[in-house]
This record gives structure tokens, C-alpha cells and sequence, in this order.
């Protein structure tokens, strides 16, 4: 059994997904299992440029599983799916609209071994914004010793964390403290999004998304509030520098009134 299970949930892009797939392909951390729920309206196996990219994994060692998961039920259910099909001690929940380094996995398993905490996530750069520098939004908080359990609720300081990850923010703030994945560093966050490497066992012991029944179908922050559960109990942390790039592509999540760590307790 492979150590580590890669999770994608998939819905509307067809032209995205192959892209992250090939870049997982390129992972030094190989071989994973790689497991696709696809929610989209014609399933992705469809089009020839994914079978291509399955079966680029498939030449490297790499397991791949597709699943038709439908109707949609919100995001919240989409992970808990995914979630099941989980088999090894560690899951990296990944979007499908991501461009990895070669060293990105390796750095956040590498992390996880090391700091024995709940998750490690490596925050997704906007490259367009990389000559928009924000100073003001630039603050890190390092860990300098073990990772550690933390809360972090919403209006709270550490709330504010999150504004490292806007834009290219962290990409100027790497160049200063950890410009290569030989300079690793790890940073206290309020969450991460779009490539978060949980222990599934302490993602599994805070329920996981099973609060999906709670939400409605049309919700997002399901993977914030996951996180900080995670957070409060067992620590998480994030890895400098991020070896990951955004698409930059419209949300498939344009309604966002309900918020699950706002509506839901931590």
C-alpha cells in the first residue's frame, strides 16, 4: 500500500484538470494513489487529454481511481467522498486547477513526518499578481519550535493570517525567508487552501466533512472549518516556499453566503 493518497474533486474543468495531473506526474514523491471524484456534467474520463494524463501517472507507478460521484451535494460531501476512498495514513486534498514543482508533495510529506502535526499546507501563488506587492498584508508568524495545537476562530487575530495568501503575497515574502525547498520553513496559518496534506487519522478523529448534512448544498469554507478542527486538536502549519501555482480560473463556487466556519462550531 502507497503511503500517500492524492484526493481531487473535479466539477467544469476539463481543460484544467490534465494540467494538474501532469505536474503530478512530475512529483519526485512518487508513487501515490491518486483518487478523481468527478462531479462534472460529462464525466472528464471522456476527453482524450485526461485518459492521456491517467495514463502518464499509470507509466510512473502511480494508482488512479475515477469516480462518478453524483448529484452534487456541496463541496462538504464531495470531500467526505473522497475522504472514504481514503486507504493510506496520509491524503493530500488538492483542487484540480493547480501547477505543482516537482519537489512540492516531498516538502509537505517531509514536514508532516517531521512535525507529527494534523495537516501542512502549501498556499497556491496568483503568478498574475507577482508585481503586485502588498506590504501591509505581507505579516508571517513562523514556528519556531514544534507545530502546536492552536485555535483560530473568526475576528480573532490570528484570523488575519489569512491575507498572506492573497495574491502573490507569500511569493515576496519567500524570496526574503526561504527562496528554495532546501531553506524549508513552516508558518502559522488560519488556513490553507488548494493543497492541504492532512494525517487522515486526526482528520478522521475531528469527523472529517461529515458536517455536511448541516450545510446547504451551496456553501463554501468546508475545508477552513476541516482545517481548524484539525488545528485546534493536533496543530497544521504551512510550508515556505510554496512550489504551487493558481490557474487563476473562475470559482465553480460563486455563491458563498453560507460559510462554514461561520455558521458552524469549531
Amino acid at each position: 500500500m502507497t503511503a500517500l493518497d492524492i484526493l481531487i474533486p473535479t466539477y467544469g474543468r476539463p481543460g484544467a484538470l490534465p494540467v494538474t495531473l501532469t505536474s503530478l506526474a512530475a512529483q519526485t514523491a512518487q508513487p501515490f494513489r491518486v483518487v478523481i471524484s468527478d462531479q462534472g456534467e460529462q464525466p472528464v474520463t471522456e476527453r482524450a487529454e485526461v485518459r492521456t494524463a491517467i495514463r502518464v501517472l499509470e507509466l510512473h507507478g502511480c494508482e488512479v481511481e475515477v469516480h462518478r460521484h453524483l448529484p452534487r451535494r456541496g463541496m462538504a460531501e464531495q470531500r467526505q467522498f473522497l475522504l472514504d476512498q481514503g486507504r493510506a495514513p496520509l491524503v493530500l486534498f488538492l483542487d484540480d486547477d493547480l501547477i505543482l514543482e516537482p519537489w512540492a508533495v516531498a516538502q509537505m510529506v517531509g514536514v508532516i513526518e517531521r512535525e507529527r502535526c494534523g495537516f501542512v499546507g502549501s498556499a497556491v501563488l496568483g503568478l498574475s499578481y507577482r508585481e503586485d506587492v502588498r506590504p501591509w498584508q505581507q505579516a508571517v508568524e513562523f514556528w519556531e519550535g514544534p507545530v502546536t495545537p492552536e485555535v483560530v476562530r473568526p475576528g480573532t487575530a490570528a484570523w488575519e493570517r489569512y491575507m498572506l495568501h492573497n495574491a502573490a503575497n507569500l511569493l515576496h515574502v519567500q524570496r526574503q525567508f526561504a527562496p528554495t525547498p532546501e531553506q524549508t520553513r513552516v508558518y502559522k496559518v488560519a488556513w490553507v487552501g488548494g493543497c492541504v496534506l492532512y494525517d487522515r487519522a486526526c482528520l478522521e478523529a475531528v469527523g472529517g466533512f461529515g458536517f455536511w448534512p448541516e450545510l446547504p448544498d451551496e456553501h463554501a469554507g468546508e475545508d477552513v472549518l476541516a482545517q481548524q478542527r484539525v488545528m485546534a486538536r493536533f496543530g497544521g502549519c504551512a510550508v515556505m516556499p510554496s512550489g504551487v501555482y493558481h490557474l487563476e480560473l473562475p470559482t465553480t463556487i460563486p455563491n458563498r453566503e453560507v460559510d462554514a466556519p461561520r455558521v458552524l462550531d469549531l
